[in-house]
């Protein structure tokens, strides 16, 4: 052993530099802790920077510009036309009654300018396209919140099918440990001449296997973090966990009847659909209208001016009245066009039905699944410990020698599959839940805020994505795990 030097006094002109470096040090170790977004701040950042939800806005605008186009038709239209040009006459004929008379001026200028005005009396074509407008934006409105809510759900299913991929990866990885050092512990076994080296063989195959599982488990969680940010925009290094004992109850109200009165109430898509029958109404009310008179008032007034010596001068004039058109005969047009809306109301009214079907299945189905998913979350907890005591049970007989090895392998790939079905089974009545709300159409912020309570920063996941060309490399998924005790 290398004898102790006695340690120097720090000299005066070196403490103010570790008094300088503290502070450093300290920022740097804060600037390195990022926090971990959580469902609902995500959730904020999709409603601003999600593609589809920007496109189904603008759509609502553009709809909406739609109905002031068509109120203008009804509006006094207004129109100016003018001309100045100026004029060459070339004439080579000549009379014998124009001997003595005044030439006439072979160049000259002239100006003219009209206006006009029209009010529409009576127009049930346009007064029926305004209608139809109107009825356009109440549906492209439901749309728009139909959009807004598939929103909410696909963020929320590719927040929690993160949580759900890490926790499978977690299982997978401690699965791979046990298993590997069960693969250990044979090896050694064999080497000393105590087992053949059949159970070597069946212990290496179930740790390739674990490898395997814990490899895509590693690239599932890659793709949760890529979906999520398709979905922003953002990408986050780190997102909130969910809270083990996160509460896991029926849904409210109890009953199925209830929610599906809700869906029929409240389900945007389902009153998308029947703004859409309101639609295809107004436009068999358009095609029937093009057989009724319009009727005008007009008014117009022109101005001329002239330096033709002939015609030199100023000359105007002005006109009111009141016009109508009577479309007698368009060539079967008209019937037909009341036709071909007549059908589309049809095919509208069935496309309502439909989708009034389909929402109420999709209602009473998942209110049953999440009713399911209560009893499962439950019943996959305890299949956790009743694996573990197996599995204990099965070491304790392997030492003994009344258990094989193959024994032991499929009680640690079922321990491991139970952890794995417990996760699929939270996350499943998590994300059904809301899928629930929205089918009903009761999905909103307030009820993402509701589970983002649930969550918890304390056991935040974290995802950093190899360097580029560089996807050989082990993925940086969160903290390492620690060995099993």
């Amino acid at each position: 052993m290398m004898p102790s030097r006695p340690v120097k006094p720090a000299s005066c002109a070196a403490r103010p530099a570790r008094r300088a470096l503290l502070p450093m040090l300290v920022a740097s170790l804060m600037a390195g802790q990022v926090q971990a977004a959580d469902l609902l701040t995500i959730t904020r950042d999709a409603l601003e920077n999600n593609a589809e939800l920007a496109a189904a806005r603008s759509e609502t605008n553009s709809v909406e510009a739609g109905r002031d186009v068509e109120r203008g038709d009804l509006l006094p239209q207004v129109n100016a036309s003018g001309q100045v040009a100026h004029n060459e006459q070339f004439e080579s004929q000549s009379s014998k009654f124009s001997v003595g008379s005044t030439p006439s001026d072979d160049s000259y200028n002239s100006a003219s300018l009209t206006l006009e005005a029209s009010q529409a009396l009576y127009d049930a074509v346009n007064s029926a396209e305004l209608e139809k407008a109107e009825r356009q934006i109440d549906q492209q409105t439901y749309q728009l919140a139909a959009t807004e809510q598939q929103v909410l759900i696909d963020v929320a299913s590719a927040y929690f099918d993160i949580l759900r991929a890490h926790e499978i990866l977690e299982a997978r990885r401690a699965q791979e440990r046990a298993i590997g050092r069960q693969l250990e512990q044979a090896q050694e076994q064999f080497d000393v001449g105590l087992i053949a080296v059949t159970e070597v063989e069946e212990a290496q195959a179930s740790y390739d296997q674990s490898r395997a599982d814990r490899i895509s488990a590693e690239s599932d969680l890659q793709v949760a973090f890529e979906a999520l940010e398709r979905l922003t925009g953002k990408r986050y290094d780190s997102i909130e966990s969910l809270e083990e004992a996160m509460p896991v109850t029926p849904p409210e109200p109890a009953k199925r009847g209830a929610w599906v009165d809700l869906a029929m109430e409240n389900s945007p898509l389902v009153l998308a659909q029947q703004a859409g029958v309101e639609v295809s109404r107004s436009a068999v009310d358009v095609s029937k209208a093009q057989r009724l008179p319009v009727v005008e008032a007009f008014a117009n007034y022109q101005y001329a001016d002239s330096d033709n010596d002939t015609l030199k001068g100023e000359d105007s004039s002005a006109q009111v009245g009141v016009g109508v058109s009577v479309p007698l005969y368009t060539g079967g047009s008209t019937s037909a066009g009341i036709r071909q809306s007549t059908y589309a109301l049809e095919s509208s009214q069935y496309n309502f039905e439909a989708q009034r079907r389909d929402t109420v299945q999709q209602v009473r189905s998942l209110f049953t699944q999440v009713s399911n998913d209560v009893s499962t979350v439950e019943a996959r907890a305890q299949a956790i410990v009743s694996n573990r005591s197996a599995l204990e049970a099965t070491r304790a007989g392997y030492e003994v020698g009344t258990r094989n090895i193959v024994d032991v392998l499929n009680a640690e790939q079922s321990l491991y599959d139970a952890i794995a079905n417990h996760a699929d089974a939270r996350y499943d009545y998590v994300i059904n839940l809301l899928t629930l709300r929205q089918q009903s159409g009761t999905l909103d912020v307030d009820a993402i805020e509701e589970v983002n309570g649930w969550l918890t920063e304390s056991e935040s996941v974290t995802f950093t994505l190899p360097e580029e060309g560089r996807y050989d490399q082990v993925l940086d998924i969160g903290a390492p795990p620690q060995p099993d005790a």
